[in-house]
């Protein structure tokens, strides 16, 4: 399945094939879908038949095997036939503010020097937490630093190593419970400000430079555990 998302996260759609159909959702041969994964969720969208019917796609997941998509539906929808064309449109809106959200968390990642217990990213809000032990946070002086980072309108560009570099360099994963998929023979990097602010594997969408984000704050900061931090941060007009 070619990834459209993967080389364009600002692709709105796309023509595609559909390849099978079943209770679990619909399988295309290419697609602008991204699935929940890596804390971000699937998009949603509609799949556009020939005639112009609309199938709501309440969610795209991870289906199996390595670039494997499912587009899940309402129950009770009409599927498009086996073979046929169909325009493949996320939910633009959404996803934007998935993108900008993302390279936000990237950007906290980037401030906060310890390892990631976990995160979800959200439309309007998101989070991470760190193993930060008795460390204290300062919810201005993060959202100071944020927004200094998102003016300063780095670029985000992809990069793509083998995985025997990341064997090589293991303190690029940040995320102390999931690593980065493999299989394929290589993996995915996010560099912002080409890796000086952060360079780390994901394969998520994100805005292609910080200033796209727009202003964010450190809306709260929890302790969750002994040892374990939960900041979450919202879009500055929320």
């Amino acid at each position: 399945m070619e990834l459209v998302f993967r080389d364009d996260a600002y692709a709105k759609e796309c023509e595609a094939t559909v390849l099978a159909v079943s209770a679990s959702g619909i399988e295309l041969d290419r697609t602008v879908f991204y699935p929940t994964g890596g804390g971000q969720p699937g998009d949603s969208g509609v799949l556009v038949t020939a005639d112009g019917a609309e199938v709501t796609v309440v969610e795209a997941v991870k289906g199996d095997g390595v670039d494997h998509v499912l587009h899940k539906v309402a129950d009770g929808a009409a599927m498009p036939a086996v073979g046929s064309t169909v325009k493949a449109r996320i939910d633009w809106q959404r996803r934007h503010r998935h993108m900008r959200m993302h390279t936000a968390m990237h950007l906290l990642c980037s401030m906060v020097h310890h390892g990631v217990t976990g995160g979800q990213v959200g439309e309007d809000k998101s989070r991470l937490d760190f193993d930060s032990g008795d460390h204290v946070y300062d919810k201005e002086e993060l959202t100071e630093k944020l927004n200094r980072l998102i003016a300063d309108d780095y670029p985000v560009v992809p990069r793509w190593i083998d995985e025997s570099e990341l064997d090589a360099n293991p303190e690029m994963v940040r995320t102390l419970s999931v690593q980065p998929p493999r299989g394929t023979g290589r993996i995915r990097l996010m560099a912002v400000g080409d890796g000086v602010i952060d360079l780390q594997p994901c394969g998520g969408t994100h805005v292609a430079r910080t200033g796209e984000i727009g202003p964010v704050r450190v809306a709260k900061i929890e302790n969750k555990g002994k040892r374990n931090r939960r900041i979450h941060i919202v879009f500055g007009e929320q």
